[in-house]
């Protein structure tokens, strides 16, 4: 037996997320239905750096299996390729040590949300971004009021089902807004994130963004610990996980 660890992307739009279904179609059973072929029927299941929901997407997704397959990484990349649907690619495969893990050895992750905010929709980034009609969002209000969120707290105000876990407390690393062309990106690293943290992170400085809110408030949101209190949660098509840190 050998450890494999795959770098993959995907499209998440036709998912129902990366874990496996009964009745729904996931990543998780895409890649494991291609790898039990490659087996010769024996089952390998594959273990992500974290579970992405039903519509989010994937530039930099951690996956790890052990098998006794024999193809090197080169050739097990390329077939992979060749089996797997059109919205799922492998990006790198290599061998690695026993003992990796990738949710367990994962230092920090880093997503990025993508708002489209030009008042006139483009039906080819509708999958891809949140559109926002009204107006021009103020992106340095929304880098204002995201620099209360740097550092260590207890992000609980920004998951959207709690309690679900151990502790809320995260930290988070560097968390950036800049606009990109007709898209503002909404960069977020953490050394973990919580149930639909960073989608409601997103629908928080947008408020900021528009106008709605001061940039101060997100401290204020932050410190009173209420999910109540802070913005919507985002829709998952402007959701990417572009890397994990190891």
């Amino acid at each position: 037996m050998h450890n494999t660890k795959l770098i993959i992307s995907y499209d998440g739009t036709d998912f129902y997320g990366w874990q496996r279904q009964k009745e729904f179609r996931t990543v998780q059973q895409e890649l494991e239905e291609v790898l039990l072929k490659l087996s010769g029927g024996t089952v390998i299941r594959c273990h992500a750096s974290g579970r992405t929901d039903t519509g989010v997407h994937a530039e930099g997704q951690v996956v790890h299996f052990h098998s006794e397959l024999k193809l090197k990484p080169d050739k097990l990349q390329l077939a992979l390729n060749s089996l797997l649907p059109d919205d799922i690619a492998i990006l790198s495969v290599e061998e690695v040590p026993d003992a990796f893990d990738a949710s367990r050895s994962a230092k920090r992750k880093m997503y990025r949300y993508v708002i489209f905010d030009h008042r006139v929709p483009d039906v080819f980034v509708r999958r891809y971004a949140w559109h926002y009609p009204q107006h021009r969002l103020d992106e340095k209000l929304m880098q204002q009021g995201a620099e209360a969120l740097l550092g260590t707290h207890d992000f609980r105000c920004f998951e959207t089902e709690w309690p679900n876990r151990k502790t809320s407390v995260r930290t988070i690393t560097h968390l950036e807004v800049r606009r990109v062309d007709r898209f503002l990106w909404i960069d977020v690293e953490a050394n973990g994130f919580l149930y639909n943290m960073v989608r409601s992170i997103t629908g928080t400085l947008m408020n900021v963004g528009r106008g709605y809110w001061p940039a101060s408030q997100v401290k204020e949101i932050l410190e009173a610990g209420q999910r109540t209190m802070a913005g919507p949660t985002a829709p998952p098509q402007g959701l990417f996980l572009m890397r994990v840190t190891y």
